[in-house]
């Protein structure tokens, strides 16, 4: 296809960022790699298990991070020869740091002390795990911890204003200016207050001076055990990601990548990447969804960690925005794009070539928080502001679906959040502030909507005087939900099978749609601070879910009812977006973050690759 605006769109502006860092590990990647291994105790000397550890080359722009086993020991993958970092952390303790030249197999142990310092103690956390230590004892505490969970972490994770300490006055600024700004951080004009937030403005901050406030808290931290089993054996691959260079902050790397946790969550403001996926050659891409001049998209180089900007012009003389990604079965990424209307895009890794459609002008153009996703007959399918988009790559054409409930109704806003299409071709969308499932039946043409479940235990923690104050909001958004909203965000489906998840981001559950039947069942969390963003379903129908305040990704097997949480080895990730790549017997699940500014992969290994490795480091 020929873009319709001409050669300007069809440009793509590369750069490339070869840094020393990429010279300095693609040299050291020709000398024989080396097997890195040891053991973390504490410093009492008992062996710990589920400790982080992590290596990273010097002048590098790639870590790799291991687990100890239940014996204390860690075993890497072969990683190229050369002087390296290397540390060790676990919650409660702080970390043990050393420097190791890997021209030879090394054992490097690592002790680990007690952490004493209260406060570091804390800013070390999850964001899951400072939700989970907020009180509810009472009925008052879990009703406005339910509204901070879910007015105060629509944009960040809580770990972020969780931190700091201010008292009530401080707390009631800090509460003014969130509910006028969305979610970028920006005070639109003529501003209007969040109406559920100025319900609960008072108690609130109270709420909040009490447990993060000048005086005692009365919160206890809520432990957790460290990772086991299949969790333990995962290998962490990450990449840097240059900051956004055009807001300004002097520096082009994170100065908090998060790898010491005891330093707490970063400031997004410098974010680039939005979503991400692995092409067929093992390279990684991006799409950014801030405002810049210089990427649309991004690849990481996995060999050398180098990345190379690509460009889509906008009229205004900026890259024109992406968000949502995915890939088809022939290796192309498609991913939304707005050179002025937001339109397809199909990217072709191997040229870099990048071909943009647009929606006819009849139709509504890519919008909301654009999600995509080729189903089973490969069509693409891709959310608009009212709706969801297909699009089939051969005759190049488009068909729209339309929510019936409108975009705008006397409640709120009702703009699209994730789509998905199934196998058999029909499209689905997420309608996240009401809490409602859009499917586009493509063999009729018709449209079906699908009500999920309130949280009943919300509801009866209310008042009728407060459920009288709430069926008077008229603003409800994506991220503005009643408190009893279940918040259905980003989809995938089951190629294999007739099923759809959706991940609820406020209702802390996946929900499990039958595609043939529309019959809804709820899977509830193991734990209720969890929040889901996005849902990938593997060959395998293992449903895996990011969870963007808790540095963790889940996977359940539905079949077994079983739930894996996989732990980061970075805080104050908050990524949005999972992809699984499963290629020549290997499972490889890919996230893009976007406070500590990296490309996630992580590596599934076995107990077979782990005794091997034991072997060689053994001789």
């Amino acid at each position: 296809m020929t873009d319709s605006r001409g050669n300007t769109l069809a440009r793509i502006a590369s750069i490339l960022l070869t840094s020393a860092a990429a010279v300095t590990l693609a040299t050291a990647a020709q000398a024989a790699d080396q097997l890195l291994s040891g053991a973390v105790t504490a410093a009492a000397g008992q062996k710990l298990g589920g400790v982080t550890v992590s290596a990273k080359l010097e002048g590098s722009t790639i870590t790799t991070s291991v687990y100890t086993d239940e014996t204390g020991s860690y075993y890497f993958p072969p990683l190229a020869a050369g002087k390296y970092r290397v540390w060790a952390q676990a919650l409660g303790f702080e970390a043990a740091k050393t420097e190791v030249d890997l021209s030879a197999p090394k054992q490097q142990n690592l002790s680990l002390a007690a952490m004493t310092d209260p406060e570091r103690r804390w800013r070390q956390l999850p964001g899951e795990l400072m939700a989970a230590s907020l009180p509810e004892e009472t009925a008052d505490d879990a009703r406005i911890k339910k509204i901070f969970m879910n007015q105060c972490t629509g944009c960040h994770t809580p770990s972020y204003p969780l931190q700091f300490r201010f008292d009530e006055a401080g707390w009631n600024r800090v509460i003014n200016l969130m509910k006028i700004v969305v979610n970028v951080g920006t005070i639109p004009a003529n501003a209007k207050p969040n109406q559920i937030i100025e319900l609960n403005q008072k108690e609130l901050a109270a709420y909040l001076a009490k447990v993060r406030g000048p005086g005692e808290s009365p919160m206890k931290i809520k432990e957790r055990p460290r990772v086991t089993g299949e969790a333990a054996r995962v290998v962490w691959t990450t990449y840097d990601v240059p900051q956004n260079p055009d807001v300004g902050v002097g520096t082009n790397q994170q100065t908090n990548d998060g790898a010491d946790w005891s330093l707490g969550t970063t400031s997004r403001i410098t974010l680039l990447q939005h979503d991400g996926g692995m092409d067929l050659d093992g390279n990684l891409w991006f799409t950014s969804n801030a405002p810049n001049k210089l990427v649309t998209i991004g690849r990481v180089d996995t060999k050398t960690g180098a990345v190379k900007f690509l460009k889509v012009d906008r009229a205004d003389g900026r890259a024109a925005n992406a968000h949502g990604l995915t890939m088809d079965p022939q290796g192309n990424f498609w991913f939304d794009v707005d050179p002025g209307r937001r339109s397809l895009g199909k990217l072709d890794p191997k040229t870099e070539k990048i071909t943009v459609y647009q929606p006819p002008q009849n139709m509504s153009p890519l919008g909301g928080a654009v999600t995509l996703d080729v189903d089973g007959k490969g069509k693409v399918w891709a959310s608009s502001p009212d709706g969801v988009l297909q699009f089939d790559p051969v005759s190049e054409k488009f068909t729209e679906f339309k929510s019936t409930l409108g975009f705008r109704n006397p409640r709120g806003t009702n703009s699209t959040y994730g789509a998905a299409g199934d196998r058999d071709g029909n499209g689905w969308w997420a309608q996240m502030a009401f809490d409602t499932i859009g499917k586009a039946d493509f063999a009729t043409g018709k449209t079906v909507e699908i009500k999920l479940p309130e949280l009943k235990s919300e509801l009866d923690k209310l008042s009728p005087a407060q459920l009288a104050a709430y069926e008077k909001v008229t603003d409800l958004t994506n991220g503005n939900p009643l408190p009893w909203g279940q918040g259905p965000r980003r989809m995938g489906t089951d190629k294999n099978a007739d099923v759809l998840w959706v991940g609820n981001s406020w209702g802390s559950s996946f929900a499990r749609i039958d595609t043939k039947t529309n019959e809804v069942t709820m899977v509830p969390f193991p734990d209720k601070a969890m929040q889901a963003y996005h849902i990938h379903v593997d060959s395998k129908h293992n449903v895996w879910g990011n969870l963007w305040t808790n540095d963790q990704i889940v996977k359940y097997d539905p079949a077994a009812a079983k739930w894996t949480t996989f732990e980061m080895p970075v805080r104050g990730t908050e990524s949005r977006h999972i992809s699984v790549h499963e290629r020549n017997g290997v499972t490889k699940v890919v996230m893009p973050t976007y406070r500590s500014h990296q490309m996630f992969v992580m590596t599934l290994r076995s107990d077979a690759d782990i005794a091997a490795l034991k072997a060689q480091a053994t001789k």
